[in-house]
């Protein structure tokens, strides 16, 4: 039987959010999309932490980026969800799926 990692809620939608913004995945940028789509009041704190858990598990690489004027010079941690990330967001949303499909609830694009 294969080892898995099991993900928090918030750090799947961080790793979910990581994998949607793709080049554009930093701290500030993850935080304020984590807001806008959910409607949660998140703290960069927050997010910080679930990303070096995220690294710790191997689901998240960072890279610095550039020196931009925008911030006085100073560079930016970006980060990419890895094979691992990828693979479990797949194996989360398989799961998801099969539950919901199970289900009589109607999506709500349909009500």
């Amino acid at each position: 039987m294969k080892k898995r990692s099991f993900l928090g809620e918030f750090e799947e939608i961080v790793l979910l959010t990581v994998s949607a913004l793709g080049d554009h995945a930093y701290g500030v940028s993850i935080m304020h999309e984590i807001n806008e789509q959910t409607g949660r009041s998140v703290k960069l704190n927050q997010v910080h932490a679930a990303l070096h858990r995220l690294m710790d598990k191997g689901m998240v690489n960072s890279t610095m980026g550039a020196p931009t004027a925008v911030r006085g010079g100073r560079r930016k941690r970006m980060f990419t969800a890895s094979e691992a990330g990828i693979r479990i967001l797949q194996e989360i949303q398989f799961v998801r799926q099969r539950l919901w499909n199970m289900t009589s609830i109607k999506p709500i694009s349909e009500i």
